[in-house]
């Protein structure tokens, strides 16, 4: 299991996000450009310590990240079509990458179009959206639980 970050904007939810990934053994990919430098001072005040413990991958572009990945891409987005699956009505496996896109824009089509499979997570109508980490942690909660993938005594 992975977590990637389309071009991600607040580097806040990208620390999380590390942290998260370092304490749940989950590796992160982050596809550039970033909308910050990736030694921001508040990514690297939200990710503590975590960062020497956490498997981190960069990729200069959405190609570029394609070409690494084996398994399913996952878009994990606000739903456009009937398609578009509940996350907990997904079934995960060990090998996929859950991918979410811009906090503040999402993902492009073309990415979208590229992906193996899309999930939502259901809200109340009228909202716009979860945070993207409380997201991440949702979805990646629900893929562990369902892959056996918790660590330890998990």
């Amino acid at each position: 299991m992975r977590l990637a970050l389309y071009q991600p904007d607040i580097p806040q939810n990208t620390g999380t996000l590390i942290r998260a990934g370092a304490c749940l053994e989950v590796a992160v990919d982050i596809i550039e450009p970033c909308g910050f430098l990736l030694d921001d001072r508040r990514m690297r005040r939200s990710m503590m310590d975590y960062g020497a413990a956490a498997e981190i991958a960069r990729h200069i572009n959405w190609s570029a990240f394609l070409a690494s990945r084996t398994g399913r891409v996952v878009l994990v987005e606000t739903p456009e079509g009937p398609e578009d699956v509940p996350y907990t009505a997904f079934a995960f496996r060990p090998d996929d990458t859950l991918l979410f896109g811009r906090e503040s824009a999402g993902t492009p089509p073309e990415v979208a179009a590229q992906c193996h499979a899309r999930i939502f997570i259901p809200m109340r109508p009228g909202v716009r959206s979860l945070n993207l980490a409380v997201a991440a942690a949702m979805v990646l909660g629900e893929a562990l639980r369902q892959t056996g993938g918790f660590p330890g005594r998990g």
